[in-house]
């Protein structure tokens, strides 16, 4: 083995095919040969089971029966689209250096921004907070609940109450004048992850 190959050149796996011309004129002969031996070797397993259950079928149905499934899959299998082929690996560049690309779009900055923004828009609209952010973190509290205790806040609410803890229970339940500052949120939160 060279030194100069990669990890991703020693993990990949691609079958060569064979080429048409080297199958000659044997490929054919030998699919329908291959054809052949495989309804045979399913026509007589299914025979020595229909025979251990006790039921008995006409050989020329079964025999036709075994075919059609065989022919039917070999057209499924040259109609299938074929597979797309592996675009050439590209070149280690800057912006593969593992260094955080922040503009790409993924499910956590998602996440993140589904949170980031509603709280900015509530900083100069209290009621933003009370209309977006208080049911979220309800939910939130909700599933917590459901995941580790089995209730919700609806279903059982005493018990609700004693595991969420009066604080945070208020605070859920009744919508604050003001929007937290991050630091009631930050406790708030730890509140929440602490059920």
């Amino acid at each position: 083995m060279s030194g100069s190959a990669s990890i991703d050149d020693l993990l990949t796996f691609e079958e060569e095919r064979p080429r048409r011309e080297e199958q000659g004129g044997r490929g054919r002969l030998g699919g329908l040969l291959r054809l052949l031996l495989g309804v045979a070797s399913v026509v007589v397993v299914v025979i020595v089971g229909l025979r251990a259950v006790g039921l008995q079928v006409s050989l020329l149905i079964l025999i036709t029966g075994v075919l059609a499934l065989f022919v039917v899959r070999r057209i499924v299998a040259a109609l299938a689209p074929k597979a797309f082929p592996v675009p050439p690996r590209r070149p280690i560049t800057r912006a593969d250096d593992g260094t955080w690309n922040w503009s790409a779009q993924d499910a956590l900055r998602r996440a993140i921004n589904g949170w980031a923004t509603p709280l900015e828009w509530s900083n100069s609209r209290p009621e933003r907070f009370t209309e977006v952010i208080l049911p979220r973190l309800g939910e939130l509290a909700d599933e917590r609940l459901r995941l580790r205790h089995g209730v919700t806040r609806e279903s059982d609410p005493a018990r609700a109450r004693t595991l969420l803890g009066e604080r945070l229970w208020v605070f859920l339940e009744t919508s604050p004048r003001r929007t937290p500052s991050p630091r009631d949120l930050a406790a708030i939160v730890a509140e929440l992850e602490n059920i």
